[in-house]
């Protein structure tokens, strides 16, 4: 519509413009006209023709953005038109699912009142029965009280006095069991374990010196070393309390045990018994008992010969016995009386150095450890222990003191003690001197055999295997087969609840009993 303007505003432009001009020149005028007409006419033309062109393209546009608002409201309203049936749908689903559920329900509250009802009748049955056993009870209870001619008021206090004294016999056997406990406990406490119970064990290093191999001459020898049924090897077992392992070792036998004394002594006896050809349980208990004395005057030969080595003299008896019992104790894997020479040996060189009396510091390091082959059951530290057995066999008062404080129990009082404690110290911390795992190993063999023979009836206990068994010897009398049984679970869950050890560890109880009469 503007391009219309436009034209018409042009066109008029022009008719004043010639009618401005007409009057200048009429012939020019005319022709003027005549010119203007067709220009206008051809003017009006296009312009028509324009606005015609101009027309139908608004069209179109307009029909256009009309179709495509259209088809974007038909997609709008299918898309809704969806959703709604999807909605309408699902509530239908869940409209049967609710139908479904509620008949679910009306289902389930029939069967809960046909289980109402049949509760109702049971308990009406219970209550009839009720009434009925009461009934019976105090039926029961007057023909009792015909029968024994006691009230019920008598036979109620006639029980309770028979509980009152049950309960009296149970306390006094949990206070007696108490009491045992805490005196075992104090005893523990008091004796300090890791210093004394380890230090005092005869043993060496495991793993080398646990066994000892005997030859035999011939493989027949291992049968008779059995005996008929194992009579002969489990008097053996029972006498010297080591293990005597027969297996397929041509020609060999082992014999097994922690306690080097124990050790030596079946291995002497089990040469002896070969030798002498006669293999008994009677013959073996004698062979044991004379190796073991022939041993003890072998512990006295051995401490007469290492006083001598070390140049010391005027030993007590007693003493020379303490030293020769150190050759078969060892103090964290540790010789101890290869540990008492060394320490006797820097301990007079460093005397001699220090212009002190030589003699006296080799005699005091070399009992400063017999405290070690005292009983283990003897309360106290070993240093002070070996104070009260130097001091009791009369020895120099520097030497007693240089024992008893070697460990800090008690004042040093002389140069000596200070090298005493020095060389101690030298020998046992030395590369490869000591093995603290042993003394574990060793703390764990005694407390196996304390706990098995903290049970009534046990008389004595072994354990061998490397601790992987313990043998448990009981009084025939106390214990009979039932007891054994119950004995050895007894034990074994002790165990299992005290100690810590790897793999597992078989309690063998051993019930033997022996009759003998002499004719004459």
């Amino acid at each position: 519509m503007d391009i219309v303007t436009i034209v018409v505003g042009t066109i008029l432009g022009l008719l004043l413009g010639f009618a401005a001009s007409f009057f200048g020149s009429k012939n020019s005028v005319n022709f003027k006209i005549k010119e203007a007409q067709e220009e206008a006419k051809r003017i009006l033309e296009e312009a028509a023709k324009e606005a015609k062109n101009e027309k139908k393209e608004r069209m179109l546009e307009v029909k256009e953005e009309w179709h495509q608002k259209k088809q974007e409201f038909e997609n709008e309203y299918q898309a809704k038109r969806n959703k709604l049936n999807g909605l309408e749908k699902n509530i239908k689903s869940r409209e049967d699912s609710v139908n479904a559920k509620l008949e679910v329900i009306g289902k389930k509250e029939r069967q809960m009142q046909l289980l109402e009802k049949d509760i109702l009748q049971k308990t009406a049955v219970v209550n009839q029965k009720l009434n009925e056993a009461q009934q019976l009870q105090v039926e029961q209870t007057n023909r009792l009280e015909r029968i024994t001619g006691m009230s019920r008021e008598d036979a109620k206090k006639f029980l309770i006095e028979n509980m009152i004294n049950d309960a009296k016999l149970e306390g006094a056997q949990a206070i007696k069991d108490i009491r045992d406990e805490y005196k075992i406990a104090a005893i523990k406490e008091s004796q300090k374990i890791v210093i004394q119970a380890i230090q005092r064990t005869a043993s060496d290093h495991t793993q080398d010196n646990s066994v000892s191999v005997v030859n035999l001459a011939s493989e027949e020898m291992k049968g008779r070393i059995i005996g008929r049924e194992g009579r002969n090897i489990r008097a053996f077992e029972a006498a010297t309390g080591i293990d005597l392992i027969i297996d397929d070792t041509p020609e060999a036998v082992v014999v097994s045990g922690f306690d080097q004394f124990r050790r030596e002594v079946a291995k002497v006896a089990l040469e002896k018994l070969m030798n002498d050809g006669r293999i008994h349980p009677a013959r073996i208990e004698e062979v044991v008992e004379k190796t073991r004395q022939e041993l003890e005057i072998e512990i006295v030969r051995i401490g007469e010969n290492t006083a001598l080595e070390m140049g010391i003299h005027n030993l007590h008896p007693e003493l020379i016995k303490y030293v020769g019992k150190m050759r078969y104790r060892s103090s964290y894997g540790q010789n101890l009386l290869k540990h008492s020479i060394e320490v006797s040996y820097l301990c007079g060189i460093m005397a001699s150095e220090l212009g002190l009396d030589v003699h006296m510091a080799k005699r005091a390091a070399l009992l400063h450890d017999i405290g070690k082959c005292v009983d283990r059951n003897t309360e106290g530290p070993h240093a002070i222990l070996g104070y009260d057995l130097a001091k009791k066999y009369k020895e120099h008062h520097l030497v007693c003191n240089a024992i008893g404080a070697h460990h800090d129990e008690m004042e040093m009082e002389s140069p000596i003690a200070v090298l005493v404690q020095a060389a101690d110290s030298i020998s046992g911390s030395r590369p490869g001197a000591r093995r603290e795992s042993l003394e574990n190993y060793v703390k764990r063999l005694e407390k196996l055999e304390e706990i098995a023979q903290g049970f009534d009836g046990v008389t004595k206990t072994f354990a061998i295997q490397a601790g992987r068994e313990v043998r448990v010897i009981v009084e025939p009398d106390r214990v009979d087969d039932l007891t054994a049984d119950t004995l050895a679970h007894d034990i074994a869950s002790r165990i299992e609840n005290e100690m810590e050890y790897p793999g597992q560890i078989k309690v063998m109880i051993i019930r033997e009993r022996r009759s003998m009469a002499i004719a004459k």
